[in-house]
């Protein structure tokens, strides 16, 4: 009986260790979402600029991307400048500041410049909630329906664009005739 429970707590370190190393293997950018072939989330915010009420109606009729991003996010400054140029060369982009003061959304896309075709103010997070955001940045891909096609966690840099995301964003633009 003694020799079992020293055999115990090795027997469940081993168990623990296993589960931990497996962790070292797993993609934290894949992150499983629900919202994956759902429509877009309802919502009613305003615009960051404030000069209008915005709805999902707003982001139908072009696949696009959906950025989730915020001021007090540094990976978001890392990404921001590949957003600029993939805006200068036609995609579509939509940006949902996330639980930021909307002094300093203005001033970030200002000094930064605005790869928006559309910017949502989301102080709340109301948005973010019903998306499943964990955090920024976080980009969507939306078809010209809005159904939600993709879920990307982390910075897009070149390479997840050319790689994950260009393929999908272009499989959408052909498949709505753009």
């Amino acid at each position: 009986m003694k020799r079992w429970i020293m055999v115990l707590p090795l027997a469940v370190f081993l168990l623990v260790a296993v589960f931990l190393y497996r962790g070292l293997y797993l993609d934290p950018s894949e992150l499983p979402s629900a919202m994956i072939g759902k429509p877009f989330p309802a919502f009613s915010l305003p615009t960051v600029e404030g000069d209008r009420t915005l709805t999902r109606d707003d982001l139908l009729g072009k696949p696009a991307l959906v950025n989730v991003w915020a001021t007090w996010c540094p990976s978001c400054k890392v990404e921001h400048p590949v957003l600029n140029k993939l805006a200068e060369q036609g995609v579509v982009i939509y940006g949902v500041n996330y639980k930021d003061e909307n002094a300093a959304a203005i001033k970030w896309l200002t000094e930064f410049h605005n790869p928006y075709q559309i910017g949502i103010r989301d102080e709340h997070g109301t948005l973010g909630l019903d998306l499943g955001v964990y955090g920024a940045p976080e980009t969507f891909i939306i078809d010209a329906k809005g159904i939600i096609r993709h879920k990307f966690v982390g910075v897009v840099d070149q390479t997840v664009w050319r790689e994950q995301l260009a393929p999908l964003y272009q499989g959408l633009l052909d498949e709505a005739g753009q």
